[in-house]
């Protein structure tokens, strides 16, 4: 072997939307090339290559001095057979980041900025530190409105697109900010069952206790390939699927690989991940949920109207039709907070069974009515009419069950976590508040959405009626350790404020 090649060797080691490289301490190309530990470096076979961070490495057992490791995004990524030689050069820096230093310094960028930036994201050029400065220096309304268009036309550019070849293709997504909420997974069966097409593709949650694609994946396969996602939509009329296999958009994935850890959920990040993401789906068609609560991730009226207009904007020069819903966001929607507990609810609303949270049911037949509205030969106004009768005849719940048969479905078991702490209120009185941010923290410490069947379930919502000693809701969880962290936090805060029937009144008229 020649001293300029290593043997290529696999690591089966997962690292999330980051190629990662290992080189042995002793290695002679890593003294002779001063490559330091988190360094860049290039990965090169026959015309194959992968840019990849480095990692230094004293066991032998991982490799030897002779070999570089790939984690196994890089490996596939580089796409030879384990032992094939390769060799290792560093990688020159992301020329685009300097676009993101002047961003950073309160610059305006163009299109062409945006383009380079998103490309050297994709082709793997920077580093997930790289990805959190760009982030930071494009957040908190850091960004103008067209420069938040040109952001979403270079993510939307940045993978592969699809045609449905129809003219009226929906869609609808919430922002989020409230736990529960999981309306998609009764609005798409309900609109399909209409005939429309809504093939919905779905990202994980990024600080949420689930998302669609986490809820759905208790009841079926959602990670579906493309050829797969176009046969289930052409046959069933749409789809409850992860967008990340189909590489729609896939800069938005690996931003959101940095976003999730460090809780970055900002306004024009939002609002480009979602249109490039439902554009590249092929969306003709789209609505928006903006919920507006004390708790939800936008808290007064003015900013939800400021957040229509940017989507109202960019949409419309994107050429995509689309409205904007702003709903009530001051407490969670439905009862489940959790994957598991979260599809239970959906399927007590889509078998119409007199216990289903009355709440989810009823801001599903909204949402689905005005979806409705948009097939031509729908009058305004019917649209809710029509979505009640198709949840109440059984056929959306019959939609359902086939998308679960198309997509693969999986032994339902949609009992909790073992471990269960009740948490009860502290006096009588009403429930007056309930804290949307601190509900989802509570579920995400006892597990969710990684545990299935952790989460929340809650017993009582604003209004009711509550006596001292009453249980409020109950956590699950699965292992002790998030069980302690979740019943620690809600000794210190349990989300609940229980006042008088004039608070809750007066909470009613500000809303």
């Amino acid at each position: 072997m020649s001293n300029d090649n290593l043997q290529i060797r696999r690591i089966a080691i997962d690292t999330y939307h980051e190629n990662v490289a290992y080189l042995h301490r002793e290695c002679g190309i890593y003294r002779a090339e001063g490559f330091q530990a988190l360094s860049k470096i290039q990965v090169s076979n026959n015309g194959s290559k992968v840019l990849a961070v480095l990692n230094v490495v004293d066991d032998s057992s991982i490799v030897q001095p002779g070999e570089l490791g790939l984690s196994e995004q890089a490996f596939a990524q580089l796409n030879v057979a384990e032992g094939s030689l390769v060799t290792v050069n560093h990688a020159e820096a992301p020329k685009s980041m300097d676009a993101v230093r002047r961003k950073i310094n309160g610059e305006r960028l163009d299109q062409d900025d945006f383009n380079n930036i998103t490309n050297d994201i994709v082709e793997a050029r920077y580093s997930k530190m790289e990805m959190a400065a760009f982030l930071v220096a494009t957040g908190q309304n850091n960004l103008d409105r067209d420069e938040l268009f040109f952001l979403t036309r270079a993510m939307l550019q940045s993978g592969d697109t699809m045609n449905w070849h129809e003219s009226l293709v929906a869609d609808k997504h919430c922002i989020g900010g409230i736990p529960g909420n999981r309306t998609s997974m009764l609005v798409v069966p309900i609109v399909a069952a209409h005939g429309m097409l809504i093939p919905k593709t779905s990202s994980r949650a990024i600080t949420s206790p689930a998302g669609t694609a986490d809820t759905m994946e208790v009841l079926a396969e959602v990670n579906l390939t493309p050829d797969q996602l176009h046969d289930i939509v052409r046959q069933e009329r749409g789809c409850l699927a992860w967008g990340g296999t189909a590489r729609l958009a896939p800069v938005d994935d690996m931003l959101i690989s940095v976003e999730r850890p460090l809780g970055i959920d900002s306004q024009g990040q939002m609002v480009a991940s979602i249109l490039s993401k439902k554009l590249a789906a092929g969306s003709t068609h789209l609505l928006i949920d903006i919920p507006v609560g004390p708790t939800a991730k936008v808290r007064h009226m003015n900013q939800a109207l400021a957040l229509r207009k940017l989507f109202e904007f960019v949409g419309d020069r994107l050429n995509i039709h689309l409205e904007v819903m702003i709903t009530d966001g001051r407490q969670p929607i439905g009862r489940g907070i959790g994957p598991i507990l979260e599809a239970r609810d959906i399927m007590q609303v889509l078998q119409n069974d007199p216990d289903a949270p009355f709440d989810l049911r009823q801001k599903s037949l909204q949402l689905a009515g005005r979806i409705i509205e948009f097939d031509p030969d729908v009058r305004g106004g019917q649209g809710y009419a029509i979505a009640r009768d198709i949840l109440e005849s059984g056929r959306a719940g019959a939609k359902m069950n086939a998308l679960i048969q198309a997509q693969g479905a999986k032994t339902i078991d949609l009992h909790p976590g073992s471990l269960c702490h009740e948490v009860v209120a502290c006096c009588d009185g009403v429930v007056t508040s309930i804290d949307n941010f601190q509900m989802a923290k509570i579920a995400r410490l006892a597990g969710a959405p990684m545990m299935k069947k952790a989460g929340v379930d809650l017993l009582k919502k604003l209004g009711s009626p509550v006596k001292e000693g009453e249980t409020l809701y109950r956590i699950y969880a699965e292992f002790p350790a998030d069980f302690k962290f979740a019943q620690d936090l809600t000794a210190h805060n349990n989300g609940y404020t229980i006042g008088s029937e004039e608070q809750i009144i007066k909470s009613l008229i500000a809303f």
